[in-house]
């Protein structure tokens, strides 16, 4: 499943969609430092942003994303918008000729994903999702030790990601694509779907609504079949001040465990994300008959996504992401709210 994409003649100039702290600390500062890329510029509605985009970038600043796909030299467009805009901005965009990058969650429906990779078919524009989770140093490590033979037969993978809080502004409310199954599930699914590239037999989702204040769950549990036989299961919480690990991979010759986050994330926000590294303190366990050998992490490498970004469109690369990852992805999100609102194991 992808799309047809003519290779451009010229450094693809990049316009971030959203200036907020996502957008402005990974996205803008990324692409203005990834050699072949260009920011060309940042769309805002807060003049006050704007003028921090020039002050900051040098680059152009447009009031409106339609302002931006109305110049002919926006190549490329990543939004770094609330997770309910993406499909309609996405599709405003492909059908603008600009080639698509959305922040995950890709869209909050199958069908809106469905539209989305149509759109990008008909009008040849590449069109893919920033997992950038897919090089965090401690996925790597796990992704290593199963292709090595290390766990021997994986069958059982549980992920967890927690905290406690319900989170604030957008991503607390529910109609604008809120709630932790939305904002961090499509991170772990898409691991767990790399770890297991098997078709999906069923998906069943319980969650908790724990906070009157709020409209979004404090708890998203999702737990996926697999017609191999092999399980995964999700766990994102909001009332988690004891926090599970955040790896748990189950094999027939050894066991897994890893916790901690990544510490991209961090060094990107002090501004130098090239440096992160993680102290052997925060090290995995692998556990065999033998005993236990703690497994360094491997570097992680969020940059890599961008260069992909510039050789799939200058050179014609193949993309980290693909179309057929994004949908299946979609796929057992679609099935996990389905479950939710039925209280029903779902078939996929």
């Amino acid at each position: 499943m992808g799309c047809r994409v003519r290779c451009l003649d010229h450094a693809p100039r990049v316009v971030v969609v959203g200036f907020g702290r996502w957008g402005k600390f990974c996205h803008c500062a990324l692409v203005s430092t990834t050699p072949g890329l260009v920011l060309h510029g940042v769309v805002s509605s807060d003049p006050a942003k704007r003028q921090a985009v020039h002050r900051d970038y040098g680059c152009r600043a447009y009031a409106s994303l339609a302002e931006a796909l109305d110049d002919a030299d926006v190549d490329l467009v990543i939004l770094a918008t609330p997770n309910s805009a993406h499909a309609g901005q996405a599709l405003a965009a492909l059908h603008a000729g600009k080639h698509v990058v959305t922040d995950k969650v890709m869209c909050l429906n199958l069908q809106d994903c469905d539209a989305m990779i149509e759109a990008a078919r008909r009008h040849d524009r590449f069109l893919t999702v920033f997992q950038n989770r897919r090089l965090d140093g401690d996925f790597l490590t796990a992704m290593d030790l199963v292709s090595r033979g290390q766990l021997g037969d994986l069958r059982w993978i549980e992920m967890a990601w927690q905290g406690f809080g319900i989170w604030g502004r957008w991503r607390g409310q529910a109609a604008m694509g809120g709630g932790k199954i939305y904002d961090l599930g499509p991170h772990l699914i898409d691991q767990i779907l790399r770890l297991f590239p098997e078709p999906v037999a069923s998906v069943y989702c319980r969650t908790h609504h724990d906070f009157p204040e709020a409209d979004v769950e404090s708890e998203g549990l999702i737990v996926i079949a697999f017609e191999t036989g092999r399980t995964a299961v999700v766990d994102v919480s909001s009332l988690a001040l004891v926090q599970k690990p955040r790896f748990y991979l189950r094999g027939t010759k050894a066991t897994f465990v890893k916790s901690g986050l990544d510490p991209q994330e961090k060094a990107m926000m002090e501004g130098n994300i090239d440096q992160a590294r993680e102290s052997a303190e925060h090290y995995g366990t692998l556990r065999t008959r033998e005993g236990d050998v703690r497994v360094p992490t491997l570097p992680g490498r969020w940059r890599g996504f961008f260069e992909n970004l510039r050789d799939v469109l200058v050179d014609g690369a193949g993309p980290i992401v693909t179309l057929s990852d994004a949908r299946r992805v979609m796929e057992v999100i679609d099935a996990a709210k389905q479950s939710t609102r039925n209280g029903d194991l779902v078939r996929v």
